[in-house]
């Protein structure tokens, strides 16, 4: 698992961070911040918890800090659904201005959402700085439609296109489902409800 692991997700970017790793002012490596992605947690041990562990046994002396996003792993979790993008932004954004690890800046990898919530980080949040971002299919220029959706010219479909593009960019649906926080319709660019904007 752990082999099939490294060649999926992790082999590209710890090759380039174990072969020209990023330097603090006393030449140790430095940090790595991971964020993880929709329905999955800081700590699962399948998951973020196995690519931690494989990045601490490629990079010796590296710290990982894994973020969790809430008091526990299942808070973590449901907050990658529910809690408005902005609120974890800043608060990642306080969790690591307060790590003293971090003074003289890390490097930052995000899977899947966690990619482009980090890209926000490195936008609003200088210190300390972020060095590096790797987003392991981060959606940077958000989601749009239903891709496969049975039946591509089905009008069933079409009607749930066009359902979820009328909710989407209510004040309801904004505030509290994450996707649609970075919901972007390439149709109505001006509406797109991308958390960096």
């Amino acid at each position: 698992m752990t082999t099939l692991l490294s060649l999926l997700l992790g082999a590209g970017p710890l090759l380039l961070l174990a072969l020209n790793p990023v330097h603090g002012s006393d030449n140790s490596t430095l940090p790595l911040v991971l964020w993880h992605g929709m329905g999955d947690s800081c700590c699962n041990p399948l998951s973020m918890g196995s690519i931690k562990k494989m990045i601490e046994e490629t990079i010796p002396g590296i710290d990982v800090l894994s973020l969790m996003i809430g008091k526990t792993v299942s808070q973590d979790t449901e907050n990658g659904f529910f809690m408005d993008v902005n609120e974890q932004v800043s608060m990642v954004c306080s969790q690591l201005a307060q790590d003293p690890k971090l003074k003289d800046g890390y490097n930052a990898m995000g899977f899947s959402q966690g990619g482009q919530f980090l890209r926000a980080v490195a936008q609003r949040c200088p210190s300390p700085p972020m060095k590096t971002l790797i987003s392991v299919g981060g959606q940077q220029q958000g989601v749009y439609g239903l891709p496969k959706c049975p039946g591509e010219s089905s009008h069933i479909c079409d009607w749930i296109r066009k359902k979820l593009n009328s909710g989407v960019y209510t004040d309801i649906v904004q505030k509290h489902l994450v996707q649609a926080q970075y919901w972007h319709d390439p149709l109505n660019d001006d509406l797109s409800g991308l958390v960096w904007r």
